[in-house]
């Protein structure tokens, strides 16, 4: 490679990717975790690992059972959010189907005591008291497209883009 491309590539902005997965169960009630490092409820996910060439679907089952203990096949995309700060780079947020859990596998689930204090099963209508507005919003967003048999829903801060409303 040329020194002047990689001086071109080197000085491109920095976006981060991030993966998670989104368990229910037989209730439709959302699978939460409550990390250890920060206040606040989130899903199963977190960093991809791209430096060590991993995808974002690879991300969020490495993540699942690193954090849960649960290592299964991921479904469909649901939901991709670019997601903004002002304190941070922007992350691009992959959030997939990881299905309906049984009674079985709930009881298989093994915290990953490093990062995580504990984890339930929370209801829809009760998701914004557990998580804050993006990811109430994108979690939301996801179990929308999985009611209506939809593809992906692409996400700006949680929200629909403009122009891209119903």
């Amino acid at each position: 490679m040329d020194s002047a491309y990689t001086h071109y590539i080197a000085g491109l902005p920095h976006v981060l990717a991030a993966a998670a997965t989104l368990f229910r169960d037989t209730e439709g009630r959302v699978l939460l975790v409550e990390p250890n490092y920060r206040a606040g409820w989130g899903l199963p996910g977190g960093t991809v690992e791209a430096d060590a060439g991993e995808s974002p679907r690879e991300g969020a089952r490495r993540e699942t059972r690193e954090e849960i203990g649960l290592d299964l096949p991921l479904g469909r995309l649901l939901a991709v959010d670019w997601s903004r700060s002002p304190v941070r780079p922007p992350i691009v947020m992959h959030l997939y189907d990881g299905g309906v859990l049984t009674e079985r596998q709930l009881g298989a689930i093994r915290l990953q005591e490093a990062e995580l204090l504990s984890w339930r099963m929370v209801p829809r209508a009760r998701l914004a008291d557990f998580l804050p507005g993006q990811p109430a919003a994108r979690v939301t967003a996801a179990l929308d497209v999985l009611d209506r048999g939809e593809g992906t829903v692409e996400l700006v801060d949680g929200v629909l883009p403009p122009g891209m409303e119903d």
